[in-house]
């Protein structure tokens, strides 16, 4: 094999020319054989192997630098610089990590994992390369996805200043994890068919660069006429226009091509844009048919592309998607916001109902948030559907142009608390403490699937902004029995006995009911309270449990500096309630990439865990107690 080939960095530049389509093959059938037992990005990588592989034949790696953006179609860029055998470990704990990350490899310049960001570092990147009087090649590869964000568009304008040598490379493939939408995306179909104006244009700037001294002097005079020729020529090019070179579009599966192209790129003394044309999902036609299902995968079988394992229970997301379609129905004044991420969050099905009530704004958190709460003030109900960790993206919004006028936007927040696989940088683990510094909004967080059903509906009602924060993964069935009516700011009490009150928080109400049956079997009894509310907290409650128990646990899959355990010590403090208080949450840390369950154990917050605790704390009472005896 042509890929056994490959064992460190650079070693691509020592194979034949002839071997290359061979090992393009090779790639992708060890990631599709290797993600079908592991899971992960599949249609994103496979798109991108014969651009990866064109980049580490141009450039001289880790000298160059490669920042790759969002990151999840680094994986053939793993596999040139040797990573092959941390595959087997692929996003799971302690093993290789689904994304850049440099401290795997010199090779992995900049961590990355959202989008829209690629530019912004690289660009960095490349004025401290000129402080320091170096000279390697800076490259920032970005989706035509990721370039539907704000950021990006920054950094394209102050790209355009730049006097040295930057070359970003637009992946180009007609999607970001669904379809793109808007303007650009029109844009660049625009480009993509007007091959013409490509051709003519690509050809004039051959013929240029071949004359010998002033070639490239007249390109450059070429490119700083705002008349003439360059609009003669491309009409409209928005790139070119803001000052940036733009070269293509090229064929993304063709290496000598882009090969070609990233050497011309190299010769440029300023910014240029290299636009390549990729297939997501290349190689494997159930990738090709289905690029959304195969963006992030579970393992799959490799003759059907199915999931080897079937969901035995409806999501929370399935959930959402249910109530939003029925909501969708009983009232028409009920919107829904993407930014992006249709599918994901579960939202497809009300686009199919009311497509005209459904609005995707691209890979763009902050102009959704912003968008959202001006449906609100023209009198609509908007629902913003978005992982927890995106959400984070859009905070100066929720704050400014949401809370503080008090309109009626409802966050849909997904994927919150310990996600798994992706790592870092997906973890939901802040959007309570980052929502709870934030005047006029109610946050809330639903122990089963049943209450989440009950929360969005009140949120909907409520007529102020509200945020749910739900899991990834199956929905908790149980305690169908507890259903009381959800009403501003009441939590539920679901077992009143023993000296012990768990406060429990959304997702950890199920691991409470785990640590209550620990407590019982050595003799404690417990308490449990569903607290619903984060903010505002159901004080009566609060001040219940003070008076009633010796000790209140506070119960939260988020980190704990600003989360619910702050709030009710500072609540219990302030009213001088004597009661025992430990906080269960994330410590001030990031957590890695791995399994939920094994992620939990690490953070402390699994049952065994927390009920080891909790008899820590009632046995070191104890102890005090005993020694305060005085002797008889």
């Amino acid at each position: 094999m042509i890929l056994d080939k490959i064992n460190h960095t650079n070693d691509i530049k020592n194979l034949d020319k002839e071997d290359l389509p061979k090992l393009s093959e090779e790639i992708r059938q060890f990631l599709i054989e290797s993600l079908s037992k592991t899971g992960g990005h599949l249609a994103s990588n496979l798109g991108v192997v014969e651009l990866t592989m064109a980049l580490h034949l141009t450039f001289d790696l880790p000298k160059d630098q490669i920042i790759w953006d969002v990151g999840h179609q680094s994986y053939t860029h793993k596999l040139l610089t040797g990573r092959r055998e941390g595959f087997a470990t692929l996003r799971q704990y302690g093993g290789m990590s689904g994304f850049p990350k440099t401290a795997e490899s010199d090779c992995d310049c900049f961590n990355t994992g959202h989008s829209s960001t690629s530019i912004s570092a690289g660009l960095g990147m490349a004025a401290a390369r000129d402080l320091k009087g170096e000279s390697h090649k800076v490259i920032s590869v970005i989706g035509d996805g990721a370039l539907t964000g704000g950021m990006a568009f920054e950094a394209l304008n102050n790209a355009s200043k730049l006097e040295t040598n930057f070359i970003i490379v637009l992946n180009d493939n007609d999607m970001s994890i669904s379809p793109n939408v808007g303007g650009l995306s029109q844009y660049l179909g625009g480009i993509r068919t007007a091959a013409a104006y490509q051709d003519l244009k690509n050809g004039v700037m051959e013929s240029l660069y071949k004359i010998p001294v002033y070639g490239e002097r007249i390109v450059q005079k070429i490119r700083r006429t705002k008349s003439g020729i360059k609009q003669l020529l491309i009409p409209g090019m928005l790139f070119e226009d803001m000052g940036i070179l733009y070269l293509g579009p090229v064929d993304g599966h063709d290496i000598e091509k882009m090969t070609a192209m990233f050497q011309k790129a190299s010769r440029v003394s300023g910014p240029v844009l290299v636009h390549v044309l990729t297939q997501k999902g290349r190689g494997y036609e159930p990738a090709v048919r289905h690029p959304a299902r195969f963006h992030g995968t579970e393992p799959f079988d490799i003759e059907t592309g199915l999931a080897k394992q079937k969901k035995k229970k409806a999501a929370y997301t399935d959930i959402f998607s249910t109530v939003m379609r029925k909501l969708g129905d009983r009232d028409e004044k009920v919107v829904a916001v993407t930014a992006a991420m249709e599918t994901g969050t579960g939202l497809k099905r009300f686009h199919n109902m009311f497509p005209d009530r459904f609005f995707d704004v691209g890979i763009a958190e902050g102009h959704a948030v912003t968008f959202a709460a001006g449906l609100a003030a023209g009198g609509q109900k908007p629902v913003f559907a978005v992982y927890s960790s995106f959400l984070q993206r859009a905070y100066d919004q929720i704050l400014h142009d949401v809370c503080l006028q008090n309109l009626p936007v409802v966050f849909a927040v997904d994927r919150a608390g310990i996600v798994g696989s992706d790592g870092e940088t997906h973890q939901g683990l802040f959007d309570l403490s980052f929502l709870m510094t934030i005047p006029n909004i109610t946050l809330m967080a639903p122990k089963n699937k049943w209450e989440l059903s009950d929360m969005i509906k009140f949120a909907v009602g409520c007529g102020r902004p509200a945020a749910i924060r739900y899991p990834r993964g199956e929905a908790f069935d149980g305690l169908m029995q507890y259903r009381a009516p959800v009403e501003y700011a009441k939590s539920e009490m679901l077992f009143e006995a023993g000296s012990v009150v768990l406060l429990a928080y959304g997702s950890m109400v199920k691991t409470a009911l785990d640590v209550r049956e620990r407590l019982e079997q050595s003799g404690i009894g417990c308490a449990i309270v569903n607290m619903r509310f984060a903010k505002p907290l159901d004080t009566q409650m609060l001040s219940h449990a003070a008076k009633s128990y010796r000790l209140a646990v506070t119960m939260e899959e988020n980190v704990k500096t600003g989360g619910l355990g702050e709030a009710v010590a500072v609540y219990l403090h302030t009213v001088g309630a004597d009661i025992g208080l430990l906080h269960i949450a994330v410590q001030d840390t990031f957590l890695p990439h791995g399994n939920v369950e094994v992620l939990k154990r690490q953070a402390g917050l699994d049952a065994e865990s927390i009920t080891a605790k909790i008899m820590g704390w009632l046995q070191n009472k104890e102890a005090k107690a005993d020694t305060a005896m005085p002797d008889q």
